[in-house]
């Protein structure tokens, strides 16, 4: 609900043509209560912009800022950097053609 106002009021006050490409869920922990209700309470609200990918809670992406790296060239085979490569093929996917790129 916070960030459906949030929106809301950037939209409004700052720049109407904002959108949103997709909502991430990030540091899921699929053990714990509260981390399945979050998916349920997103899908509910965003049903069309919930990416697929889900990026759980994983220890390689919690060390990898320790040795100032990403955790793609800190574990690239870890779950966690596995995952935030799945969710960026989906944005490129979602993503629409900007200028002559």
């Amino acid at each position: 609900a916070q960030l459906l106002m949030t929106y809301e009021l950037v939209r409004k006050r700052l720049n109407p043509d904002l959108d949103i490409l997709g909502v991430a869920l990030t540091m899921y922990d699929s053990r714990n209560r509260l981390s399945w209700q979050v998916r349920n309470e997103v899908r509910k609200a965003f049903p069309q912009h919930l990416f697929e990918t889900i990026v759980p809670r994983n220890v390689r992406l919690s060390e990898a800022p320790s040795f100032g790296k990403p955790v793609i060239t800190y574990d690239i085979k870890s779950l966690g950097a596995q995952s935030y490569l799945r969710l960026a093929q989906e944005v490129v996917k979602r993503r629409p053609l900007v200028g002559n790129a």
